[in-house]
């Protein structure tokens, strides 16, 4: 069985990004439930976490899709949605309204990501985050927050989330820290310093360089903690289905730690 903690739903208009032309690299995005629907037969998905598709600049596109992830979740039983929702105060009406859906019908999860503007530690951005962590507990939702290397979405800058809030609320951090440095850093002592302090944190290897999923089902086994706080994700259209499966597989192998990995932490979170 495979579960996929994390794909997006939703087209992204054209934009010039890098000041080149107007492109459209989410070339596997899909606008309808139907199309998500018939990936996630012909993969052989039997549950996923659907989540507003993002990267173009404009905050508004994200939230656009909340309502969309919503329909995926209440229109198939094995989908679950996530919600775009962002700490900027020049969100926060939108915020707001994307929280009020939070109770709606397979809704499972939160999704807050700084690439489109906001940082944790901007005292700006405090009291919305506040909301959003008390509203995912108040919920028993999960927060999955982006992490990539440098800037805003450094697990220098996200593991402040996870010191704030994890104690009450899960926190899933996607990608695993993003690329080198993120993984070093978590692999090396963080992401298990945080489960050993009794911090609710989870994550994904989705994007991450060849050697982590490695080392990290390595020192799971060394340190016998985390086996229950990696999950399969996908990260479609981003992300690969057919390269992060087989990349997990090969990491994790067939036993407990795989059957862990590819659904039972998924069931333990989602269902």
């Amino acid at each position: 069985m495979v579960f996929d903690a994390h794909r997006h739903i939703g087209v992204l208009p054209a934009y010039p990004f890098y000041g080149g032309p107007p492109v459209k690299p989410d070339i596997s995005a899909r606008a309808t439930v139907k199309q998500l629907v018939a990936d996630l037969d012909a993969e052989g998905t039997e549950r996923a976490l659907v989540i507003p598709n993002y990267g173009v600049p404009d905050p508004a596109v994200a939230f656009s899709f909340n309502e969309l992830a919503i329909e995926a979740a209440q229109s198939d039983e094995r989908i679950r949605a996530g919600l775009w929702v962002s700490p900027r105060p020049q969100d926060e009406q939108r915020t707001l309204a994307a929280l009020a859906l939070a109770g709606e019908r397979g809704v499972r999860a939160l999704k807050l990501s700084f690439l489109l503007g906001g940082r944790p530690t901007d005292p700006d951005c405090r009291p919305l985050l506040d909301r959003i962590f008390a509203e995912a507990e108040r919920l028993g939702l999960v927060v999955h927050v982006h992490t990539s290397p440098g800037a805003a979405s450094d697990i220098d800058e996200v593991g402040h989330l996870v010191d704030w809030y994890a104690d009450r609320v899960p926190v899933h951090l996607v990608h695993f820290g993003g690329g080198m440095s993120g993984h070093i850093k978590l692999i090396g002592s963080r992401f298990f310093d945080w489960i050993a302090a009794g911090k609710r944190v989870y994550t994904d290897l989705s994007w991450a360089i060849g050697f982590a999923p490695y080392w990290v089902a390595r020192e799971i086994e060394l340190r016998g903690v985390g086996h229950d706080r990696v999950l399969f994700a996908s990260d479609q259209p981003w992300g690969d289905y057919a390269g992060e499966h087989a990349r997990m597989t090969a990491a994790v192998g067939g036993g407990e730690l795989g059957e862990r990995v590819f659904h039972a932490t998924f069931s333990q979170l989602y269902d």
